[in-house]
């Protein structure tokens, strides 16, 4: 396939661009992450291929041809070769950078980098680059929760639930926390950031917020493990067991929620409203 009519495109690596399924750095909702590369949030989504042309230069080309990509996804995550590469015709955009990083690079090809200007280009040259991992803000906190849904096992494993969730009996829907509750007692607070989000995600409920907030993911059994975003805020969670909490007002914290009383009710209703993949 081509960066430009002349130049072939070394493919790297792919993700999905679904309402089920987006890079977490994108946007909280499916509409704002493809508002960002300048897509329509047609309900098939896309797929994202990243690779670099043969001077070295970093392309990501948006293809309407979602199956092709997520079979190649499926094929190099079982350690199998695919050739990924989307028919012209199924080209949705053709984007200089890359919005997530990418660990590897073309072999034989110049070492990546950003593309030379497009004196052509309408409306300005905007290069696509992945966020600073120096800083905090939505774009890391919606990273480290898409982290933690990938690795839920291994930080399930940090939580001593005999310290942390010792008296957890809170009612999260009339807001009154205990300690218990929350690994942070300052956050046990009718005020605090979690009983915050714990009202909006009920409000979600109610008024149904746009695709892609609320997206549900295989877990083993019968349990599904949830991603929700806001405004200033992730969760993470398993139907069967707890959450954890990002916050944008909080860097770099996690902040796990108890099950008590009323969190598996809200997980389950949760889970009935998530947007879950095809297949």
């Amino acid at each position: 396939m081509a960066a430009d009519e002349d130049d072939a495109l070394y493919v790297l690596t792919a993700v999905l661009l679904t309402p089920a399924r987006f890079p977490g750095v994108l946007g909280d909702d499916y509409p704002e992450a493809c508002s960002v590369l300048g897509l329509e949030p047609y309900a098939e989504g896309y797929g994202l291929v990243l690779g670099q042309d043969g001077a070295g230069a970093r392309w990501t080309v948006a293809t309407e041809d979602v199956t092709l990509a997520a079979c190649a996804i499926a094929a190099w995550d079982c350690g199998m070769e695919y050739d990924l590469s989307p028919d012209e015709h199924s080209v949705a955009a053709v984007l200089p950078g890359w919005p997530v990083a990418v660990a590897v690079a073309a072999p034989g090809v110049p070492a990546p980098h950003d593309p030379a200007p497009d004196a052509d280009a309408h409306d300005g040259w905007q290069v696509l680059t992945p966020p600073d991992d120096a800083s905090w803000g939505p774009a890391q906190r919606r990273m480290g929760a898409d982290e933690i849904a990938l690795q839920w096992s291994a930080w399930r494993e940090r939580i001593d639930d005999a310290s942390v969730f010792a008296d957890a009996e809170a009612d999260l829907t009339t807001g009154s926390a205990t300690p218990g509750d929350v690994a942070t007692p300052s956050d046990s607070g009718p005020s605090s950031p979690v009983q915050r989000v714990m009202l909006a995600l009920r409000a979600y409920l109610e008024d149904p917020p746009p695709a892609g907030r609320v997206r549900s993911s295989f877990a083993s059994g019968e349990a599904r493990i949830l991603r929700c975003d806001g405004p200033g805020w992730s969760m993470v969670a398993r139907t069967d067991d707890i959450a954890f909490l990002l916050l944008d007002e909080e860097p770099g914290e996690v902040t796990p929620v108890g099950r008590g009383r009323s969190l598996p009710a809200l997980l389950d209703a949760l889970a009935g409203i998530a947007v879950r993949p095809a297949a």
